[in-house]
């Protein structure tokens, strides 16, 4: 029998590694992909991964939207490119609007990502990833609503393909994401999912994605800006 210490991973560095064994390195790296972060969350798997595999990343921003009445119900999130995912069943259970759900994500993407997109990428729009094969690269899948926005932010951005990767992920959405994306690869899969942090016994707190961005030679947003200053 499995006991919950076995499904846990150290820390995100672990994640990485568990991650990276499953991972097809000869096709990422000869496809020339792009790694994309999907959160905050994720900074130090995919700086982690990017750094082994010698890829390029950028760092997606996305907001959690909730019901008015219920600041812990997530009804919906929103993109940086202002798409929008929204669990359709808990709206028509709470009669939420949706031109609530369509101000809420216009108003947490003024005050929220747009901060966020001058904070860590010094003002700079997400990179041109048009045509480009895409590593997403998730710290965790439990419902997959971030991984879904970004999929769809991703799609209409025109990509060429979008390989998923993450160390968790919930049995019951394994089977609809691999209808989602032309490769999924997961560590580890887990059944009756408890939530992200309670499969890691240490995480990197948010704060330190900064140091970690500007520190990477890797991370695209501020590439030009590290090679400038060498010059």
């Amino acid at each position: 029998m499995i006991s919950p210490n076995d499904l846990k991973f150290q820390d995100e560095l672990d994640a990485a590694s568990k991650l990276l064994d499953v991972l097809p390195h000869n096709e990422l790296i000869s496809g020339d992909f792009v790694v994309v972060c999907s959160s905050l969350d994720s900074v130090v798997l995919a700086n982690a991964i990017a750094n082994e595999l010698d890829l390029s990343y950028e760092l997606f921003f996305s907001e959690r939207l909730y019901a008015p009445n219920n600041p812990e119900c997530e009804i919906a999130i929103v993109s940086e490119t202002e798409e929008i995912v929204y669990n359709s069943e808990l709206v028509n259970a709470f009669d939420i609007s949706l031109d609530f759900i369509y101000g809420e994500a216009h108003r947490k993407y003024e005050e929220k990502i747009l901060k966020n997109v001058y904070k860590y990428r010094k003002g700079k729009l997400l990179e041109n990833l048009q045509g480009r094969n895409i590593l997403l690269v998730d710290l965790g899948c439990q419902t997959g609503i971030t991984a879904l926005v970004c999929i769809k932010s991703l799609i209409n951005l025109n990509v060429k393909s979008i390989t998923y990767g993450t160390p968790l992920i919930a049995a019951d959405i394994l089977s609809y994401f691999n209808t989602l994306v032309d490769s999924l690869y997961y560590a580890k899969k887990i059944s009756n999912f408890v939530d992200v942090d309670f499969y890691y016994n240490s995480r990197v707190a948010v704060e330190s994605a900064m140091s970690i961005l500007e520190d990477s030679p890797h991370y695209l947003p501020l590439q030009k800006i590290q090679k400038s200053k060498e010059i």
